[in-house]
């Protein structure tokens, strides 16, 4: 019995899997890329991601080498209210549960951010000039983030792929 339904040449299925899926990364990133340095004020951080519609950016050093990643979560977690660690009493005792103390640090930093550096994710993921679809897509769904910064071999950041970018080369536009 033939398919009802067979997969025409360059439908979308043959495009997520099959050929879309060996793109490289250097054909669909964006090159153009804002990018923000460890001292720059929250605000002006800001301002800069308004001004291009984007809602995060790779943070450089002064030689253009990645030092981290900033995204609106970690721009709103700085505004965020700080709450104490959760903790479990045992007869009089109070035990902090696992984590808990990590994540009220963490609160605590973002609240009293005032620069970049202060809240900005600081071993982001990343990819090389030679990754493919497959693996920006990989990453992103394992490491469970919107946007990865693509590096050369000195880690200067050369392009960066969002999610949208990643949707639209699947789509075809």
């Amino acid at each position: 019995m033939r398919d009802a339904y067979p997969a025409r040449a360059g439908s979308h299925r043959d495009m997520v899997h099959g050929m879309h899926t060996q793109t490289p990364v250097t054909a669909f990133m964006t090159t153009d890329v804002l990018c923000l340095t460890p001292g720059e004020s929250i605000e002006s951080a800001i301002s800069r991601l308004r001004e291009r519609g984007i809602s995060g950016a790779p943070v450089v050093d002064d030689d253009g080498r990645l030092v981290g990643l900033l995204d609106d979560s970690d721009i709103i977690l700085s505004e965020a209210r700080v709450h104490a660690p959760s903790a479990i009493e045992i007869l009089g005792a109070y035990f902090p549960l696992p984590g808990a103390r990590h994540r009220f640090e963490e609160e605590v930093r973002h609240a009293l951010a005032g620069t970049v550096a202060d809240v900005m994710e600081i071993r982001p993921s990343t990819l090389g000039t030679d990754s493919t679809l497959t693996d920006v897509a990989s990453t992103m769904v394992e490491q469970h983030v919107s946007r990865v910064p693509i590096v050369d071999d000195d880690h200067r950041v050369v392009g960066i792929v969002s999610r949208g970018d990643l949707v639209n080369t699947i789509g075809g536009t």
